[in-house]
């Protein structure tokens, strides 16, 4: 009995490090992909703005903000608010701290065009994460400017790879969770059990 648990445990490690092995054949292949055919002098330049727009999730809480002070759109800049506040406890403090994966960056000295070296972990991408659930927060609102949004949250995600601060699966997990967060919270707040963060 105990032999035959054992075959199973080392079967279920060995698919497990297979697993393991494909997702970094994938992330490594992408971001070998960006570097050959993508990287140049002008987004060496550029990228980096476009990655410190997504810093603290700044250009979506500029946005809030602006939400926030005029009155009739209050409720929506609260809703953006407390998805960020949300979507940050469930990345950053949770999901980063258990999973706790090195960053490209941190792994190769030099391979970022800036140099970048950040302390936090790598999987999911939080700017990532911010920026998708803002952005599909404001889609629900205003569907109008969907594309504007999405857009938006796209270039951060591509200026965090670009910039060899993520791995692609870091940015494809930010992209859910983030999306999946907005998804949940608005649907909270349309059955009003918190209605008076946002009031």
């Amino acid at each position: 009995m105990n032999t035959v648990v054992l075959h199973i445990t080392e079967r279920g490690g060995n698919v497990y490090l297979n697993i393991g092995k494909r997702i970094d054949k994938f992330d490594n292949y992408i971001l070998l992909i960006i570097k050959k055919y993508v990287h140049n002098k002008y987004l060496d330049i550029i990228m980096p703005i476009v990655t410190f727009t997504g810093n603290l999730g700044v250009v979506w809480v500029v946005i809030a903000i602006a939400l926030i002070i005029d009155k009739p759109y209050r409720v929506i800049g609260k809703s953006i608010i407390l998805t960020l506040i949300i979507g940050t406890i469930v990345g950053e403090g949770i999901v980063k701290h258990i999973v706790r994966r090195v960053r490209p960056c941190n792994k190769q000295a030099g391979i970022s065009p800036i140099n970048l070296n950040p302390i936090s972990y790598s999987f999911p991408s939080g700017h990532t994460l911010s920026s998708f659930a803002a952005a599909e927060m404001l889609s629900m609102y205003f569907t109008q400017y969907r594309l504007i949004f999405m857009l938006m949250a796209f270039l951060i995600a591509l200026s965090r790879l670009y910039l060899y601060v993520h791995y692609p699966t870091d940015v494809i997990a930010g992209f859910i969770i983030g999306v999946l967060c907005s998804k949940i919270i608005f649907f909270i707040l349309q059955q009003g059990y918190i209605q008076k963060f946002v009031k």
